[in-house]
């Protein structure tokens, strides 16, 4: 059988960056420490029991929890310190934010400052972890200050659209590494062998329809009307407004969520809603949010707030929460335009006797 050529992560950041004859280099740097700080989560992860990582953070006395009220696992904090650990010293980061930090992380001092600004969700879905369902990182570079003043808040309270590069590693059958660097979204697989993450899926296009969403089924009480609308039209399948069949998928874990809908449609849906009156959504602005908004956006899908583009979304505080509809570009587009629609009021207990168009589409 003849060996298919691949470039890895290396080759393919310098190639971009001959598009940038005047660029220094730091930032396929940044992008490369990133990569093996995901090389080393997946080991961890990979690991289970057998690495004595599994479980409660401090679980002797009683189990620590972050600044999202959150009980951190014991891989969370162990891939937070990874991503720092990996990352700090080279010169390339002004300073850092994270999930599982309170305030904004600074470059200590035996170390030089950089201009680019990381923010990252070292663990996401680590609910899934003694369970063994794929689990991932996410990550989002902005562009710092000039100065060599410590970080604030302010400087991490930029739009999405604003970031350099965004991605995210999966830790699942295989360990992939998904980036976009502002031209497409790439993915790369890791080959243990070699230890480098080589090119698998170039320019990865997100289809415009699907026949898929996910969303947590058991928050629908709590659904506003634009998307018990939305759902109830993809439950009623080929006899309902949308005559067509829909398949419903829940993970639990957003960075699996989002490689199935990058690699075949989809659409995924955690709306605002009214189950805490105090959180406009569950999902995090800054570091989950954006990230896998860009990579979307990149991809030909969308991402919404399911209201308005995320990405155009100004970020007001570090940890902020917001609804987020991403995936499959006409059925995001779909979502936006029932928030838009005056709501027809309907028996909610009963959707099989919901108001029907006479015009389907």
């Amino acid at each position: 059988m003849a060996l298919i050529h691949r470039p890895t992560l290396t080759q393919f950041l310098i190639e971009e960056r001959r598009r940038f004859p005047t660029a220094s280099g730091d930032f396929n740097a940044l992008i490369l420490d990133i990569s093996i700080a995901c090389k080393a989560i997946a080991k961890a992860v990979s690991q289970g029991e057998l690495g004595g990582a599994m479980g409660n953070h401090a679980a002797d006395v009683g189990g620590s929890v972050n600044v999202q009220g959150e009980t951190q696992k014991k891989l969370d904090v162990l891939s937070n310190d990874v991503f720092i650990q990996r990352t700090e010293w080279a010169g390339h980061l002004a300073g850092m934010a994270s999930e599982e930090m309170d305030l904004p992380y600074q470059i200590p001092g035996q170390y030089p400052r950089g201009k680019y600004l990381l923010v990252f969700d070292p663990l996401d879905g680590s609910s899934n972890i003694d369970v063994n369902v794929s689990v991932g990182s996410i990550f989002s570079i902005l562009r710092g200050r000039s100065d060599s003043k410590d970080v604030t808040v302010e400087d991490f309270l930029q739009k999405g659209a604003e970031q350099v590069a965004a991605g995210y590693a999966l830790y699942g059958p295989t360990t992939m590494l998904v980036i976009t660097v502002g031209d497409g979204v790439h993915g790369f697989t890791l080959d243990h062998d070699v230890g480098e993450f080589m090119l698998t899926q170039p320019h990865i296009k997100v289809p415009e329809d699907t026949h898929e969403f996910a969303i947590n089924a058991s928050n629908a009480r709590f659904w506003e009307a634009p998307i018990k609308r939305y759902v109830d039209e993809c439950l009623a399948g080929k006899t309902g407004p949308r005559s067509k069949d829909f398949n419903m998928r829940w993970i639990a874990s957003m960075v699996a969520e989002a490689h199935r809908i990058l690699m075949r449609g989809g659409v995924f849906l955690y709306p605002r809603d009214t189950k805490d009156p105090s959180k406009p959504g569950r999902l995090r602005l800054l570091y989950e949010a954006n990230p896998i908004g860009m990579i979307m956006e990149q991809a030909g899908g969308r991402a919404s707030t399911g209201e308005v583009p995320m990405l155009e979304v100004q970020p007001t505080s570090l940890h902020q929460r917001i609804g987020l509809v991403f995936g499959s570009k006409n059925e995001v587009e779909r979502v936006e335009r029932y928030h838009k629609e005056p709501q027809a009021k309907k028996d909610d207990a009963n959707p099989l006797f919901a108001e029907r168009s006479l015009f389907r589409d």
